[in-house]
């Protein structure tokens, strides 16, 4: 999947997440989906320092 088709795909996953959901929903949505990515890129950082052989 190109860039292009990455960000399409996760606007329409938007889109279709937020259909008939309130703004308090949206919002709540959004901030937990932040949190995981957030967390994601913090476990992705610890493995890659922690796995580096010193070579």
């Amino acid at each position: 999947m190109n860039p292009c088709e990455l960000t399409v795909s996760i606007t329409a996953m938007a889109n279709a997440i937020a259909c008939n959901r309130s703004a308090d929903e949206i919002n709540l949505l959004g901030v937990a989906f932040t949190q995981l990515g957030d967390t994601l890129l913090t476990i992705a950082t610890q493995k890659s320092i922690c796995c580096k052989t010193d070579t």
